[in-house]
C-alpha cells in the first residue's frame, strides 16, 4: 500500500507569495535598469544628435511614446554648426519620429526614423570646417527623410544655391557593422534633370571619411543641358560606381539627344560610353576614357574636370584623337550655314580646355592641335571654283578642267591637307598649312572666325 504525500496547505500558501515577489522583484529590476538607460529621454536625444552632428541642437517640442513601441517625437529641430551670430543652421527639420523596439532598449538599436521637411545647407566650401564625427554606436533598420532639400551655397552673394530636392530617400542598417544602403530618387540642379540610384555605402570610417566605401548604380534622365551657356540637348546616362569616396569609378554611357553648340544651326545625336574617376570629397573628374559618336565620327577623350588651387570652378581639360572620321560632321556643330564649310575624311590629335566663368563657349574654349584631311572639297562655289581653277593652272590645261565640269564629272579635290590649329577667342588660327591638288602643291597660313564664320 503506498503513500501519496501531498504539500501542506500552509506550505502553498507561502510558495505563491514568495513566487510573485521573486517577479515583481525581477520587473522592478528592469525597470530601474530600463530608466537609467532609457535612450528616448529628451536629454538623451539630444545629446546623441549633438554627437553625431557636432551641432548646437535645439528642439520647440519633444513628445516620448511607449507603446505600441517605445521611441519619441521631436518638432522643429535646428543643427546650428557655426556658432557666429547671424549664421544659417546647418539643418533644419520639422519634425522627427523615432521608433525602437522594447527588445532593442539595452543594445541601443532603434527600428524606425522618420525625418519630415529636412533642409541641409551647406555652406560655401572653406567657409567652414567641419570635422568627421565619429561612428555611431546606434543601430537603425530604416532612416526615411522623404521630401528632404539638400542647398549648396555659392561663394558667390548673388547667386541662388545649387538645390537638390529628394523626392524618395531611403537608408538601412545605419551604424550597423556592414555597410548601409541606400535608396534615392531626386532632382539634380546642373543640369536639371532627374537620378535614381541605390547602392552601398560605408562603414564609417571617421578617421578618413575618403576611404569610406561606396557602390551602386544610377540612372540620370531628361538633364537639359543647355543651363551650361553654351551647348545643348536633353541627356540620360546610366551606369555603375563602385569604390571610396576619395576614389570612385564610374562606369556608364550617355545619350545626348538634339545635341547642339548653340550658336550653330544643327542638332546630332550624341552618344558616349566612359570611364571615369571622381573625387567625392570635392567633385573633381578624371575621365580615362571616352568614346563619343556623332554622325559617322567617333572621337576618343581622356582628361579631367577639375579644380585648381585659388580659382573658382571647375576647368575642363581634354585630350581628343579621331581617326578616318568626317570633317563635315565636326563643322556642322559650330555652323551656322545650312552645310559644312568643307567635306572630307578626316583624323586628328588635339588638346581642349574649357575654363570656369561666364563668358559664351566658344569664347573661353581653347583648342591647339594637329589635323589632315584627306578628300577633301568645299561647299562654297567660289571656293571650289578657286580650288579647280588653282590645279588647271597648275597643269596648264583650263580647257581640260572646263570640260570635265560641263561633262559633270568629280570636282578637284583637295589631297594631304594638313596641318596645327590653335583656337583662342573664337578664332582658329592655322599654321604649317598644306595641300595637294592635281599638278600643285600648296603651303599657307591664315584665320577663320568661328563666331561670324568669316576667315
Amino acid at each position: 500500500m503506498s503513500t501519496v504525500l501531498t504539500p501542506a496547505p500552509f506550505l502553498k500558501s507561502r510558495t505563491l507569495p514568495v513566487t510573485a515577489l521573486v517577479i515583481m522583484v525581477f520587473f522592478l529590476a528592469v525597470l530601474i535598469l530600463m530608466a537609467s538607460r532609457w535612450p528616448f529621454s529628451r536629454e538623451a536625444v539630444l545629446k546623441e544628435l549633438r554627437d553625431e552632428s557636432l551641432s548646437k541642437v535645439s528642439v520647440s517640442a519633444f513628445h516620448g511614446t511607449y507603446f505600441p513601441r517605445p521611441g519619441c517625437v521631436l518638432e522643429h529641430v535646428v543643427f546650428q554648426h557655426n556658432p557666429k551670430a547671424g549664421t544659417p543652421p546647418l539643418i533644419t527639420i520639422e519634425r522627427i519620429r523615432i521608433e525602437g523596439s522594447f527588445r532593442g532598449l539595452l543594445t541601443r538599436h532603434v527600428r524606425r526614423v522618420l525625418v519630415e521637411g529636412m533642409r541641409v545647407l551647406i555652406p560655401p566650401r572653406g567657409t567652414e570646417q567641419f570635422k568627421a564625427p565619429p561612428r555611431s554606436t546606434v543601430v537603425i533598420d530604416y532612416l526615411v527623410a522623404d521630401g528632404a532639400v539638400l542647398e549648396v551655397a555659392s561663394r558667390q552673394a548673388d547667386k541662388l544655391p545649387l538645390k537638390f530636392a529628394l523626392h524618395k530617400f531611403t537608408l538601412s542598417d545605419v551604424g550597423s557593422n556592414g555597410p548601409a544602403t541606400f535608396k534615392a530618387t531626386l532632382s539634380n540642379p546642373e543640369p536639371p534633370g532627374e537620378i535614381i540610384t541605390n547602392g552601398n555605402f560605408g562603414p564609417w570610417n571617421p578617421d578618413n571619411v575618403g576611404q569610406t566605401a561606396v557602390s551602386g548604380e544610377y540612372l540620370f534622365q531628361q538633364a537639359d543641358l543647355g543651363v551650361f551657356h553654351g551647348i545643348s540637348g536633353l541627356l540620360s546616362s546610366s551606369g555603375t560606381f563602385a569604390g571610396v569616396i576619395g576614389h570612385i569609378t564610374v562606369d556608364g554611357a550617355t545619350d545626348v539627344s538634339r545635341f547642339a553648340v548653340t550658336s550653330s544651326s544643327h542638332h546630332v545625336q550624341l552618344k558616349t560610353q566612359f570611364h571615369a574617376v571622381v573625387n567625392g570629397e570635392n567633385g573633381d573628374t578624371f575621365v580615362q576614357k571616352v568614346t563619343a559618336s556623332f554622325g559617322k565620327t567617333t572621337v576618343w577623350t581622356e582628361g579631367s574636370v577639375a579644380g585648381t588651387v585659388g580659382q573658382a570652378g571647375k576647368t575642363a581639360s581634354l585630350e581628343l584623337a579621331a581617326k578616318e572620321g568626317r570633317i563635315q560632321d565636326i563643322l556642322l556643330l559650330f555652323a551656322k550655314s545650312p552645310s559644312a564649310p568643307m567635306s572630307g575624311v578626316v583624323s586628328f590629335k588635339a588638346k581642349v580646355s574649357v575654363p570656369p566663368g561666364q563668358r559664351p563657349f566658344l569664347k573661353k574654349v581653347e583648342l591647339q592641335g594637329d589635323f589632315g584631311i584627306v578628300a577633301g572639297s568645299f561647299t562654297k562655289s567660289d571656293t571650289q571654283e578657286g580650288v579647280n581653277s588653282l590645279s588647271e593652272g597648275a597643269r596648264g590645261d583650263p580647257d581640260r578642267g572646263k570640260t570635265e565640269r560641263d561633262e559633270g564629272e568629280a570636282e578637284t579635290v583637295l589631297s594631304d591637307l594638313k596641318g596645327h590649329v590653335l583656337l583662342k577667342d573664337g578664332t582658329a588660327r592655322f599654321s604649317n598649312l598644306s595641300f595637294s591638288v592635281p599638278g600643285a602643291l600648296a603651303q599657307m597660313q591664315g584665320t577663320y572666325n568661328l563666331l561670324t564664320e568669316k576667315n
